[in-house]
């Protein structure tokens, strides 16, 4: 396994990280945790507002204007830029949010989706569906949040490795995360007991510790245990006992389209509100923070 070169890409990146937001309290969360990432490697924050008929609705229910949300994103862009000391611009677009997100990531340039999401709480109600659309739809990472805070930058980043992982931008990503944040990349590979994945798996591990060690990456290796059931849940209990704040997952790849097998739904919306970063792999010129 090598670290891979990408393909040509017509897309530029401009050391931003776009999130969208609808003003609600976990959209709030992303908006802060974005800007905590952003202040630590020196990027711009987009914040990202789409009308939708959601928000069509909302306006009309409580008789305000597009523009009274134009002033709302552009008083949060001022705040947040007193506050963190990082350049806040915003952006507005109308239609379907997942749709929107990818025009706007394309369009300014950004390196990477912050995205927070809930329940039917705030008048987008940003369910998993959505969350999933936004995904698959962009072809940089996307970071999901939920409500809970960003206490501090990525030290630890939980790396799951199964038998049908397409691994190898997630090791980009990892490296590139882990040397950016200084972070421990703990390898948790499922423990197999067919002969032939379990051959394969520790052939997998061991290429990935080649590369970190190559790229001076600091890691650990704990493989799952056998016959505990959920490998997602796994993970996830890994990942809380050990005080991770991210966990890294990778968009699978159909004939025609991106998808998300159960495995990777339950790790992202897990209940613990880890953070989850997800991969998709598509052909991108530069894949960097810098």
């Amino acid at each position: 396994m090598e670290i891979i070169k990408k393909k040509k890409s017509k897309a530029t990146l401009n050391n931003i990280i776009l999130v969208p937001t609808d003003f609600s309290e976990v959209c709030e969360n992303a908006v802060r945790h974005t800007l905590q990432i952003a202040k630590y490697i020196d990027f711009k924050v987009l914040l990202l507002h789409v009308i939708n008929q959601d928000t069509l609705n909302y306006l009309e229910k409580n008789n305000l204007s597009k523009s009274t949300l134009e002033d709302k994103l552009k008083e949060h862009a001022e705040k947040y830029k007193i506050e963190f000391g990082v350049e806040v611009t915003y952006l507005m677009k109308e239609g379907k949010l997942f749709k929107q997100v990818q025009k706007a990531v394309t369009e300014t340039g950004s390196n990477m989706v912050v995205l927070g999401t809930h329940g039917k709480v705030g008048f987008q109600k940003i369910t998993g569906s959505y969350a999933l659309k936004v995904i698959t739809k962009t072809f940089v990472p996307t970071i999901v949040v939920q409500k809970k805070a960003l206490t501090q930058p990525y030290r630890d980043i939980v790396f799951p490795v199964t038998v049908e992982s397409q691994d190898r931008q997630k090791v980009n990503w990892a490296i590139y995360i882990a040397k950016t944040f200084r972070s421990t990349v703990h390898i948790f590979p499922k423990r197999e007991s067919e002969t032939f994945h379990k051959k394969k798996i520790m052939s997998v591990v061991k290429q990935i510790k080649t590369i970190f060690d190559k790229h001076n990456v600091k890691y650990v290796d704990k493989v799952s245990d056998e016959g505990a059931g959920n490998f997602a849940k796994q993970v996830i209990d890994y990942a809380v006992s050990n005080n991770a704040d991210l966990i890294m997952t990778m968009v699978s790849k159909g004939r025609f389209l991106p998808f998300f097998d159960s495995l990777d739904e339950q790790i992202i919306f897990n209940t613990s509100q880890i953070p989850v970063i997800c991969i998709n792999p598509t052909n991108v010129k530069k894949l960097s923070w810098h």
